[in-house]
């Protein structure tokens, strides 16, 4: 957990570094020379963040915070759970989507939020729901949920850099060569914007591991994970594309992919043996023999993802079986 952590802040200074040279540039290039400036627009843009992160997701998600007597079952799963892992009890609250799926967000260890959608509790069992929601409080022990919250505006704030010095220049017209140099400080934003992206991709796979691994250490089974997640890839493709759109914007908060569920199913469905709809610990043992080799496509979806390629995830929990 400390080479996860570690890994993730260490991501987190490399890219407010490269934001704040980005910024160094276009205020030169505006004629803007104090250091004080730029450092305060650099770290404005992140408490920013910060502040309104929560709100933006509670918005676009249609969340309800819940209390214990509305909901009993799920109080009692998130609060025992958050006790294994020795965190505070989070706020509990549903998402009105009907999508499958679960997510944690919030500012920090004492402001952590689970969160259920009214789809994933139709469709997994208890276990299968108690596996989920200790990966969600994994993500908030591990401090993560801010990580990435953070990092996801880098990329942000350098595409919209890279559209407006590319499009519109950068100011001081009257200057002979100014659009030029717009241009270029456009180019090199574009560029600092894929790999930043690349780069915060890598970081949101890195913590679906993690987490997956938190999950199990809190008492539960690595099969009711791995049926957890198959259930929720075959959810998912069975959602129309208008309730895939709706959380599409936020799909790197959730357990899944939901975009990507569809030709997981294909895979998975594999894994599924007896076809009774689950991955039970037979399944998943013989699996663990097994060496997964992903195609030159579902190496570049990874790459280009927020989340692990789902059989290599699979995979990666039937090691955690003796």
């Amino acid at each position: 957990m400390f080479s996860l952590q570690f890994r993730m802040w260490l991501m987190l200074t490399v890219l407010f570094a490269v934001v704040y040279a980005v910024i160094v540039v276009v205020g030169q290039t505006l004629g803007i020379g104090n250091f004080y400036f730029y450092l305060m627009i650099s770290i404005g843009m992140m408490l920013v963040q910060y502040m309104i992160g929560p709100k933006m997701v509670e918005w676009s998600m249609r969340v309800k915070y819940i209390e214990r007597n509305e909901n009993p079952r799920l109080y009692q799963m998130v609060e025992s759970l958050a006790a294994r892992a020795r965190i505070p009890t989070p706020k509990v609250c549903i998402s009105e989507l009907p999508i499958p799926n679960a997510f944690a967000f919030g500012r920090g260890l004492n402001d952590g939020r689970v969160c259920v959608t009214q789809g994933i509790l139709r469709l997994l069992d208890e276990e299968e729901l108690k596996a989920v929601i200790g990966h969600e409080l994994t993500h908030i022990k591990n401090r993560d949920v801010l990580t990435i919250t953070l990092l996801s505006v880098i990329p942000m704030i350098l595409y919209r850099l890279a559209w407006h010095f590319m499009f519109y220049g950068g100011g001081r017209r009257d200057e002979r060569g100014s659009a030029a140099s717009g241009a270029m400080i456009g180019l090199v934003a574009f560029l600092f914007y894929f790999l930043t992206n690349l780069l915060v991709l890598y970081a949101s796979r890195i913590r679906e591991y993690f987490a997956d691994k938190g999950s199990i250490e809190m008492g539960n089974k690595p099969s009711a994970l791995a049926s957890a997640l198959y259930k929720l890839v075959y959810g998912s493709a069975r959602m129309g594309k208008d309730s895939l759109k709706e959380a599409e914007g936020l799909k790197a908060f959730f357990i899944n992919d939901p975009s990507l569920a569809l030709n997981e199913f294909r895979e998975l469905s594999q894994l599924d043996l007896d076809k009774s709809g689950t991955i039970d610990t037979t399944e998943l043992m013989a699996l663990k023999s097994k060496t997964v080799t992903l195609s030159f496509g579902d190496r570049l979806l990874e790459l280009l993802g927020t989340h692990p390629n789902m059989l290599k995830r699979i995979k990666h929990l039937s090691e955690f079986h003796g």
